[in-house]
């Protein structure tokens, strides 16, 4: 059983960045891909981006904003999924969830097996 953890929220400016990482309490994320999601206020819970616990291909929302912002990376020796957010805008504020499962397609389908407590991202204007 994997408990997902996710950090690094907290209240930024318009155009500001943050650093969401999402790592584990219990078990590893060793064997487990990663997404990452938003839940903007009242509204519903979008992927935003994710990567497999082998190879590197990464995934992304369909959207260029998304793309060009924000970054997915892993780091097995920290055992640690970071989601490096850039430029951020009012409208990237909610809250973000780390989500973990075997399969990569599955978990950004919005099926992952985990899900962690998420961390509350507020973009000031």
């Amino acid at each position: 059983q994997v408990q997902l953890v996710e950090s690094g929220g907290g209240l930024v400016q318009t155009g500001g960045s943050l650093r969401l990482s999402c790592t584990t309490s219990r078990g590893t994320l060793s064997r487990v891909a990663v997404a990452w999601f938003h839940q903007g206020p009242g509204k519903e819970r979008t992927f935003v981006a994710g990567i497999p616990w082998t190879y590197n291909n990464k995934l992304y929302a369909d959207s260029k904003s998304v793309k060009d912002r924000f970054t997915i990376s892993r780091d097995t020796a920290e055992n640690t999924v970071f989601l490096q957010m850039n430029s951020l805008k009012p409208e990237d504020t909610g809250v973000y969830y780390c989500a973990g499962g075997s399969r990569l397609a599955t978990v950004a389908r919005g099926f992952p097996e985990y899900w962690g407590q998420g961390t509350q991202v507020t973009v000031s204007s």
